[in-house]
């Protein structure tokens, strides 16, 4: 059987001060996410499209790692691979460097376009202009989370035309050293929509149960825990039907609703929490 052409527009990206470096992506393509994107903190972040070459992934992180400039990764994954006419790659180094390429062969319309810390680039599209979408966001969006950003930049690709074929997947990459799951894993962000109609709609939704769950509120923004408020607390928790101290409760009902991670003691209360618990009771 012939290989399809992961027929895709991504963006990979970085934020200096967050620490953080991500991947987002779309195609007429099932499981775009599985091909696509990768990403390690301290090193960068890739994606390998078109007729895609799957090596460029934890290769070209490997040359990452070792210092190389994106410029320098592209140029030595492209050399090496004789296919690499039918290759579109984007990376992204440790200091913000990017690198787009986008081989001879790769159907129309095919391209990319590099800015300060991003690689945008795309191949069977409508028109240059979802290219250009890419970048614009996410040039226009500094200052708010990595992740957001580049959720907006497939938003505003694919009403600039998207893949000419359609939609089909999409997925969503950031890493930071630590900052994962219980602080055990670099994966901030690793949501995947593999066959869907409407998959960055569907990527956004989760993304917003992803931080519901994971998020982090600033402490400063956290509500004391009154008594009027312990008394509600109590109250909800008991109408659901968890009894204990207040502590046990809270905790107990947190383990249920997957929101552990949000919750630290009783003096105190995530403002998210709080708002999930109402909902619920």
């Amino acid at each position: 059987m012939a290989n399809r052409p992961v027929a895709t527009y991504s963006i990979v990206a970085c934020d200096l001060d967050a620490g953080q470096w991500g991947v987002a992506v779309q195609s007429k393509f099932l499981a775009v996410g599985s091909v696509v994107q990768w990403a390690e903190p301290q090193a960068g972040a890739v994606a390998t499209q078109s007729y895609a070459n799957p090596r460029y992934g934890p290769d070209g992180l490997a040359l990452l790692r070792q210092g190389l400039s994106a410029q320098e990764v592209v140029k030595r994954l492209t050399e090496a691979d004789e296919g690499r006419e039918s290759r579109q790659l984007g990376v992204i180094d440790a200091h913000g460097g990017a690198a787009t390429f986008t081989g001879s062969e790769c159907q129309e319309w095919a391209g990319g376009r590099t800015g300060d810390g991003y690689a945008a680039q795309g191949n069977i599209l409508v028109s240059q202009g979802t290219v250009d979408a890419l970048a614009e966001t996410f040039e226009a969006s500094s200052g708010r989370p990595l992740a957001e950003r580049l959720l907006e930049c497939l938003v505003a690709a694919q009403t600039a035309g998207g893949d000419r074929r359609g939609q089909q997947s999409a997925a969503l990459l950031v890493v930071e050293k630590d900052a994962g799951y219980a602080k055990l894993s670099d994966s901030v962000v690793d949501l995947r929509v593999d066959d869907h109609e409407r998959p960055i709609d569907e990527l956004q939704r989760i993304y917003e149960l992803h931080d519901a769950i994971f998020g982090r509120t600033p402490k400063a923004q956290w509500l004391d825990v009154d008594e009027a408020l312990q008394t509600e607390l109590m109250e909800r928790l008991l109408r659901l039907g968890y009894a204990g101290t207040l502590e046990e409760a809270l905790t107990s009902w947190a383990g249920t609703e997957n929101y552990e991670m949000r919750v630290e003691g009783v003096e105190r209360i995530d403002p998210v929490v709080l708002e999930a618990l109402r909902r619920q009771a």
